[in-house]
């Protein structure tokens, strides 16, 4: 009896999906400006203040506002329209990058009576959006798609585009800064704002999932939570990324480092920050090709353990060259911990109670980017710029050592 060859794996499967090509040019475009839109406040502020607590800052005012309405938003994404929520949400945040670049035009002296408190109310509104806009994205992607086989191929794509935007976004944002100054940067991030909206418009509006649920508003918010603290799997996935990214990042210094360390202007900032996107579009665009699924679990351990020793090194250089080397690596060890984790939601989440656990992955995961970046702006006004770096990477190891002896499960994981 002859033996059944493979499928052939085609790594561009999702792609020939219309809406799903729309969806990632949205995204594209999106993440291309929230990027650039980060480098050009990062730049503006610290050149304001000269203090390192006010880059945590920044990351403070988009958090607290995001963790707040996360449960809120998982809930109204699993009862609304997804694309209404979205296209509401893309508005508020054009509506901020306007602001932003009024702030810089001649007409107004509101920075100069104000200070930057203007700055950090417009990042508070932006991070009340994307509180909202992660839910629904996510649980999103998978009606356009309607095909399971197609998740994990889907999720690599939308990494990949994430990624290739985050590294062209800080790049962009550095030059246009450099070269043509702070106001020509927030008018690039008002346009690409406005095209996101345009993209995300074209797509159609698709039902929500069919469910048989009737509980009250309250236990619809605790379900998402329930859910994820039940599944060992997504709950240790969760949990590493929280504290390696809590504790590991950087690029909230990054300022401080271009600036005072490695001794580059806002052209090399943007350079630093869209290394570690270099690395991380290239990891996942292997993996959009030869997708993991042996012993995906210890992988994940390994890779999250070679991100916490690249910050070691990389609070330890002073070579642009060498940095810049180290972030592209950190880069990709954290792409394939983002590919396994978002797979694992995407396939173990029913799909009435996807916008709920996405909320709860947003308040852990999607939101240490923000608490960390104030993390590091603290510890660096205690210990020192480069002692708060190589601090944030040994806490890294440290929690990557308790998660592999905790979680056994994870351990064990195949795809």
């Amino acid at each position: 009896m002859e033996s059944k060859a493979a499928p052939i794996h085609d790594p561009y499967a999702v792609l020939k999906i219309p809406e799903f090509r729309l969806f990632i040019s949205a995204r594209l475009c999106m993440t291309l400006a929230l990027q650039i839109q980060g480098v050009i406040v990062g730049w503006q502020i610290y050149d304001i203040t000269k203090d390192p607590l006010s880059l945590g800052l920044i990351g403070l005012a988009e958090a607290i506002p995001s963790i707040v309405v996360a449960l809120y938003a998982g809930h109204v994404a699993d009862n609304t329209s997804r694309k209404k929520i979205i296209i509401s949400c893309v508005l508020v945040l054009l509506v901020c990058s306007v602001a932003l670049l009024l702030f810089t035009l001649d007409a107004t002296t509101i920075l100069e009576e104000q200070g930057v408190f203007p700055i950090y109310a417009v990042i508070f509104l932006s991070g009340i959006a994307r509180g909202f806009i992660g839910p629904a994205i996510f649980s999103f992607m998978p009606q356009i798609i309607n095909n399971r086989e197609l998740y994990t191929n889907a999720v690599s794509w939308t990494t990949t585009t994430w990624q290739g935007a985050a590294v062209a976004g800080p790049a962009i944002g550095g030059l246009l800064y450099g070269f043509w100054g702070i106001t020509a940067s927030y008018g690039v991030d008002v346009f690409l704002t406005f095209l996101a909206t345009i993209f995300f418009l074209l797509i159609s509006a698709k039902p929500l999932p069919p469910t048989t649920e009737q509980i009250s508003i309250k236990e619809s918010l605790l379900s998402g939570l329930r859910f994820v603290f039940g599944n060992q799997v997504i709950l240790s996935a969760i949990t590493l990324d929280l504290f390696a990214v809590l504790f590991g990042g950087a690029v909230a210094l990054l300022p401080i480092f271009a600036s005072d360390i490695l001794h580059t202007g806002p052209q090399g900032l943007g350079f630093l920050r869209a290394a570690p996107a270099i690395g991380s579009v290239l990891m996942a665009v292997y993996f959009t090709h030869f997708p993991m699924r042996k012993d995906a679990g210890k992988r994940m351990l390994y890779c999250v353990a070679g991100f916490g020793i690249c910050m070691v090194l990389f609070g330890l250089s002073t070579s642009f060259w060498f940095s810049l080397l180290l972030l592209a690596l950190s880069g990709a060890f954290d792409s394939i911990s983002v590919i396994i984790r978002q797979t694992l939601m995407q396939t173990l989440t029913p799909e009435h109670m996807k916008g709920r656990v996405s909320s709860v992955n947003n308040i852990f995961v999607g939101s240490s980017n923000e608490i960390g970046a104030f993390e590091s702006g603290a510890t660096a006004k205690l210990l020192g710029t480069a002692a708060s770096v190589i601090f944030g990477g040994c806490m890294t190891l440290i929690v990557v050592g308790v998660t592999a002896l905790k979680a056994d499960k994870l351990r064990k994981l195949q795809l």
